[in-house]
């Protein structure tokens, strides 16, 4: 499932394109992808101007001239890919998992003219399990996929203060009480294992233990609050982690995970200088945590 900075990154490549844009027309080439596409979908957008591009979450949210948001969500292996008018898509780069244009995975197509001159923006889903949908903007936060959504771990909102706040009492391990999207929304299991690596916390231990009896945050908590925004930070401005399917919008493949420090390194050495030990892997609910057992006993 791509991440959060996956779909940052997703956004950013399509700003550019759809900002602005008219949808001269869409063509929408099957019934449904996870769920069934909203009634009149292709109508519905025929004719809208798209007047801004948003992220909530893992989320893509374009905002339309009607009031109207149109919400996508990638799925696992959905992508977007950019196509002017009369020309190749970009893919600079060297590839690692070679993009593929397999049109029968071409579900959703926006014919575009916008700002920068007319596109196709086609929406591509082996597995389908990316869906979209038309929510009004007044009514959005209360939609069930956003209601009770956490902070975003990509601005200054995210400190200690409002982080102890949010785990003040948790027994949970931390690693659990961080993938829990009501305390921040977004944040996934790659960037967690990074964040709490580099913050030296174990995330096999109470989440509450970093939050002071009075409701303060501990030195730790205010290392970890640092250590979240500068990972995912970072995995934005190099184009995401590129596992397995996520592709960018102009075909290109990230390479944060060239500097991954501890997730899917089981069995290699601690990169932290002067540690030594071995990153070795352990199940917390199903899912892989990567850590060094040395450096993360706090």
């Amino acid at each position: 499932m791509p991440e959060l900075p996956e779909v940052e990154t997703v956004r950013r490549g399509l700003q550019p394109v759809m900002e602005g844009a008219l949808i001269v027309r869409l063509e929408q080439r099957r019934a449904d992808l996870r769920f069934p596409f909203p009634p009149d979908f292709a109508a519905r957008l025929t004719g809208r101007r798209i007047t801004a591009m948003g992220r909530r979450a893992k989320y893509l949210l374009a905002d339309l001239d009607d009031g109207m948001v149109l919400v996508c969500h990638l799925g696992m292996s959905g992508s977007f890919r950019i196509e002017p008018d009369g020309e190749e898509a970009l893919s600079p780069g060297v590839f690692h998992h070679p993009r593929s244009k397999d049109d029968r995975h071409d579900h959703v197509v926006f014919h575009l003219d916008g700002p920068a001159g007319r596109a196709r923006v086609i929406y591509n889903d082996p597995r389908r399990f990316g869906y979209m949908d038309l929510l009004p903007r007044d009514a959005l936060a209360e939609h069930p996929w956003f209601r009770g959504l956490g902070i975003e771990p990509t601005g200054n909102s995210l400190d200690a203060d409002e982080l102890a706040r949010r785990l003040a009492g948790k027994t949970a391990p931390l690693k659990a009480a961080l993938l829990d999207q009501r305390i921040i929304a977004g944040l996934g299991n790659i960037y967690v294992c990074e964040a709490m690596w580099r913050a030296r916390l174990s995330p096999l231990k109470p989440a509450g233990r970093l939050v002071t009896k009075s409701g303060q945050p501990r030195v730790s908590l205010q290392r970890l609050a640092v250590d979240v925004r500068a990972v995912i930070s970072e995995a934005i401005a190099a184009g995401g982690s590129s596992l397995r399917d996520h592709i960018q919008t102009d075909g290109t493949l990230g390479y944060f995970q060239h500097g991954f420090s501890v997730y899917d390194r089981e069995g290699k050495t601690c990169p932290r200088p002067g540690c030594g030990d071995t990153v070795r892997r352990v199940v917390q609910s199903g899912r892989s945590t990567f850590l060094c057992p040395r450096c993360q006993k706090e």
